[in-house]
């Protein structure tokens, strides 16, 4: 009868984990290397000095086998198969996950007076080009706009009262008549906005937006638009003949 001989994988694919780091490496190891040689190779893995490495053996669903504590025995004496997961302990007690906390690490800030005084700074070269908030001119103008279109919508606000029948008419969407419902500032956004309860369910809330209450109407009827998109007038509710009989 002819012997058997069994061929075993001279390499293996484990998992590395350790207490360093969260993270889970895949590498490939040869079993005739000793555990202080493969603890040697963890070094650029985990990030822990050989000597202070504690090895533990997991299963490939992470069960634990048992410790790899013989710094002479060769790594295939072991049961370590592919998809194994070797767990790297650091024992120094130097900190686990310091490499990840990153509220523990020290910030450099350079302060103002001496960053102004770089001229290789981003802020130096919006200075000497005028850019950004440095345009003076830009700026103002940019401020003089905004006033003027904010006055401008004040006096449209001031011509809107609640309950006037209106026509609002947006962008890109079909006209929708309703009654206004309120005119003034709110919280969500700055300027002045007008309140609408729709004649139809066309509208995004019942009144309230942020938890805060404007005006009363039904779920889906409210809404709020910029006065510029709302004329008031004599708009009567379209029928649509959904009450007639077929």
């Amino acid at each position: 009868m002819d012997g058997v001989s069994v061929i075993t994988n001279p390499t293996v694919s484990v998992r590395v984990t350790s207490t360093a780091n969260s993270f889970e490496a895949l590498r490939r190891f040869n079993r005739g290397i000793t555990i202080a040689e493969f603890k040697c190779k963890l070094e650029l893995v985990v990030g822990i000095q050989a000597s202070c490495m504690d090895l533990q053996l997991f299963s490939s669903t992470d069960a634990f086998l048992q410790k790899l504590d013989d710094n002479e025995a060769l790594m295939g004496s072991y049961p370590v198969d592919d998809n194994c997961r070797i767990h790297v302990i650091d024992k120094s007690g130097s900190g686990s996950g310091g490499f990840e906390d990153l509220s523990a690490v020290e910030k450099f800030q350079l302060p103002d007076e001496a960053y102004d005084k770089r001229s290789e700074s981003v802020r130096s070269f919006l200075k000497k080009n005028k850019a950004g908030r440095f345009n003076e001119e830009k700026a103002a103008q940019k401020e003089e706009l905004q006033v003027q279109r904010d006055a401008e919508e004040k006096l449209l606000a001031e011509a809107l009262a609640p309950g006037l029948r209106c026509e609002v008419q947006l962008m890109g969407q079909p006209t929708r008549r309703g009654t206004v419902m309120y005119v003034g500032n709110t919280e969500f956004k700055p300027g002045y906005w007008v309140g609408i309860k729709y004649d139809e369910p066309l509208g995004k809330h019942d009144g309230s937006v942020n938890g805060k209450q404007y005006f009363q109407c039904q779920p889906k009827y409210g809404a709020f638009v910029k006065p510029q998109f709302v004329t008031v007038g004599d708009f009567p509710e379209e029928d649509f003949g959904l009450n007639d009989e077929m």
